[in-house]
């Protein structure tokens, strides 16, 4: 993780969506539904490093499908994402 810029965001973000649901005591459901936004960021951006590392042990020269592979992976880290945060509006938007 240490290389992967992405991550560290995703890092600080989680632990700062944490620390608001401690704060807004949050019920059982919405930390279910905060817990699977977080896993599925999580998830995304664990493939979209496979992608990249995978990518680069092939060959170190740009490939466009390569290049089309690693642009996928990092779009699905985008659409999780953005979920995400549509998740958190719905679930932190009740307690504000």
């Amino acid at each position: 993780m240490t290389t992967q810029r992405n991550a560290w965001i995703h890092a600080a973000a989680t632990v700062a969506v944490v620390a608001l649901g401690i704060f807004a005591g949050l019920s059982r459901m919405e930390w279910c539904v905060i817990v699977l936004a977080c896993a599925g960021v999580w998830c995304a951006e664990a493939l979209n490093t496979a992608v990249e590392f995978l990518g680069d042990a092939v060959t170190r020269e740009q490939h466009p499908l390569i290049g089309k592979a690693k642009d996928a992976a990092a779009g699905a880290v985008l659409v999780a994402a953005i979920a995400a945060v549509i998740a958190g509006i719905f679930v932190f938007g009740a307690h504000v």
